[in-house]
């Protein structure tokens, strides 16, 4: 296993991560997604253990806390060997104090967790989506308290847009408060939209990426083709309306591209999108989930190698779309990059 500093922090996290979303398997969506119980998330623990990989992220909103639950039991007796990660600020119910990240709601949310996680620290602690009614400083407050209370020991965003986490990173700066480390995000070979503003933020602030649905919600395993149905027993049948979006001739173009790769290295189609990943800037850590000892085996077969430049370069090409305003239409021009400088520019301006 690789093992990668988190953002600009001292934690070193596994490059590959396991996402505990199949376990619990309550609700319409986590139901779909899995419904892995305590033994045989304890199989899976084990089989990421023997390979290195000892991040474990969760939700409370997944399976409404039934997922905290089942990964709590899973690690219980080596909670010292293995990184805990989890978020909240999502919906919990419909009253008025069941969402959001203000004060009492932060310190209820946490607490709430470790009972759940059977742990009385959370290794790195997430909030699930940015809350625009609570005042940043009482947000960075709230945890700031959390961590030396020891309950947290770092702390990072998930889905954040990029003013709302430069904001906060200023307020923490201003009031000497604990920095965002991470920053978890939807980032694929079909949803490139992380690369344009929020990688370069990451890399001038020190904010690692962790990366969710990095085969693009379930597309990019090899199973959906050209001209052919949705494959019956895919759970994007009930699924699909909870992602991202993506056109479809993009999602095509890129698995004949990836399809073409795979004959020449002998690795599978996620393994080959996972690897891509893994080569990105900033990027920490990549999330992989499984709902059964298989496909955790072929995750794990995306470490130990490297795609070629050239091969790289094919999945930048058939993945790429055009630039989002205010980057386009100046990106290309020469003066605009050298002015403003892109992480994933070419030196022919392209990116």
């Amino acid at each position: 296993m690789e093992y990668r500093r988190l953002g600009a922090s001292g934690l070193m996290v596994p490059a590959l991560s396991f996402g505990a979303g199949t376990f619990g398997g309550r609700g319409e969506l986590f139901g779909a997604w899995g419904d892995t119980d305590a033994a045989e998330a304890r199989r899976l623990i084990d089989i990421c253990l023997d390979a290195g990989l000892n991040m474990f992220d969760t939700a409370d909103v997944y399976s409404a806390g039934a997922s905290e639950e089942v990964l709590g039991a899973a690690v219980k007796g080596r909670r010292d060997r293995v990184i805990l990660s989890t978020k909240a600020g999502l919906p919990m119910g419909d009253g008025p104090a069941d969402a959001g990240t203000s004060r009492s709601r932060l310190i209820k949310t946490v607490d709430d967790a470790l009972r759940r996680l059977g742990t009385d620290y959370i290794d790195l602690f997430q909030l699930h989506a940015f809350d625009a009614a609570t005042p940043v400083e009482e947000v960075l407050s709230t945890l700031d308290d959390l961590v030396r209370a020891g309950k947290l020991r770092y702390t990072g965003v998930s889905n954040f847009a990029g003013w709302q986490l430069m904001k906060s990173l200023d307020a923490a700066d201003r009031h000497g408060r604990q920095r965002y480390v991470a920053h978890q995000v939807y980032y694929s070979l079909i949803g490139r939209d992380y690369e344009w503003e929020l990688m370069p933020l990451g890399l001038d602030q020190g904010v690692g990426a962790v990366v969710w649905s990095p085969l693009g919600w379930g597309r990019l395993t090899g199973k959906i083709r050209r001209d052919q149905p949705l494959p019956a027993g895919s759970r994007l049948h009930a699924t699909a309306d909870y992602g991202p979006p993506v056109d479809d001739e993009l999602l095509y173009r890129v698995v004949d591209a990836l399809d073409e790769i795979a004959g020449e290295t002998g690795r599978t189609i996620p393994q080959i999108a996972l690897n891509w990943l893994l080569q990105r800037p900033t990027v920490s850590s990549v999330i992989i989930g499984a709902r059964n000892e298989e496909q955790l085996r072929q995750n794990l077969g995306a470490l130990g190698w490297n795609l070629t430049a050239d091969q790289v370069a094919r999945l930048d090409a058939a993945s790429a779309k055009a630039a989002p305003y205010p980057y386009f239409p100046y990106e290309r021009q020469e003066g605009f990059a050298r002015l403003n400088p892109h992480p994933l520019r070419r030196a022919d301006g392209a990116v």
